[in-house]
C-alpha cells in the first residue's frame, strides 16, 4: 500500500473516532444513568461508580 492509503485509513478511524465519543451522554444526565443501569457492574471505573452513586441514587 502506498502512503496515501494509509493516511487515508487513518483519517477514517480518527473520524469514527470522534463520531463515536460524541455520542456518549453526559455524565449525570438522565440518560446516562439508564446507560448505566444497563452496563454490566464489573465494566464500571471507578469515576463512574462514584459519579452513579452522586447522580443517580442520591
Amino acid at each position: 500500500m502506498t502512503i496515501t492509503r494509509y493516511f487515508f485509513r487513518f483519517l477514517g478511524l480518527m473520524a469514527l473516532t470522534i463520531f463515536f465519543s460524541a455520542c456518549t451522554p453526559e455524565v449525570g444526565s438522565d440518560k446516562w444513568c439508564v446507560h448505566m443501569k444497563e452496563k454490566p457492574k464489573g465494566d464500571w471505573t471507578a469515576n463512574e461508580a462514584g459519579a452513579y452513586a452522586e447522580n443517580c441514587l442520591l
